[in-house]
């Protein structure tokens, strides 16, 4: 009888675990990989060519021979420029996987330096657009970095950058895993849902970095972080160990006063 009692509240913290291991988990099995692009490299002849054979192995599908996309299936990539195309693919969101969601994820890319050099190269020159940005993080003003993060960032990517839930079934993607060089590309080029932050000055940039670095960096002195996955961990705690062990010594009391002989 005493099992079947305590039986739902173990259940309860069984499920309550599963779902905090997870948050856990996609927070933290996307760590950066340090794909590293040779700029020296990106115009040169055969580089170039290099990545438009692979180009035509991997993307032509979507995005067409020359880049300007394939209507409602992948968008005209001509002005992105060797950042966009290093953001893409670093972050291996691309290429996309037949059957993904309409938000592709970030997951090991599965090119290699020299692929992922050729490709950046030869979407670079298909038109004009951004190169790939030089950032000194360490050159930033961390609560410079604080105070443009909370306006501009913590609404989306949360205060711990565990990202979370926007419109039309898309998400802000979890912070802890991207690089400097690949923040400073996303606030040039506004993916997915993001806005364009390209009126940031240099060093503006490179305090926004250095903050998102630092939190990345972060211990947790208070205690267990729980994920850092938001409030749902937090309340978690609070109402199944903590209300439950309530309730299984309310269960207890009950039932020894019942075991207890009557006197008189």
């Amino acid at each position: 009888m005493r099992r079947l009692r305590a039986l739902p509240l173990l259940l309860a913290a069984g499920v309550g675990a599963a779902v905090l291991l997870q948050g856990r988990a996609g927070a933290s099995d996307d760590d950066p990989l340090g794909y590293v692009v040779d700029r020296g490299a990106l115009r040169e002849r055969e580089v170039i060519e290099r990545g438009q054979e692979l180009f035509a192995v991997r993307c032509v599908s979507c995005h067409g021979d020359d880049g300007a996309g394939i209507e409602g299936v992948a968008p005209d990539i001509r002005g992105q420029g060797a950042a966009g195309a290093h953001y893409w693919v670093t972050s291996g969101r691309m290429p996309a996987e037949e059957g993904e969601p309409n938000q592709s994820p970030r997951k090991e890319s599965p090119f290699t330096d020299d692929e992922i050099t050729a490709l950046v190269a030869y979407v670079a020159s298909l038109d004009d657009g951004p190169p790939i940005p030089d950032v000194d993080p360490d050159a930033g003003d961390l609560a410079r970095g604080g105070e443009l993060f909370r306006l501009n960032c913590a609404a989306c990517h949360q205060a711990a950058l565990a990202g979370g839930a926007l419109s039309y079934g898309r998400n802000a993607p979890t912070l802890q895993p991207v690089t400097a060089v690949q923040i400073a590309e996303a606030l040039e080029l506004g993916p997915g849902q993001m806005p364009v932050f390209d009126y940031f000055s240099e060093d503006e940039v490179n305090s926004l970095i250095a903050y998102i670095r630092d939190l990345q960096e972060a211990d947790s002195p208070g205690g267990f972080s729980l994920g850092r996955i938001g409030p749902i961990p937090e309340g978690f705690v609070a109402i199944v160990p903590g209300l439950g062990l309530i309730m299984l010594f309310a269960v207890w009391i009950g039932l020894r006063r019942r075991s207890e002989p009557v006197s008189g």
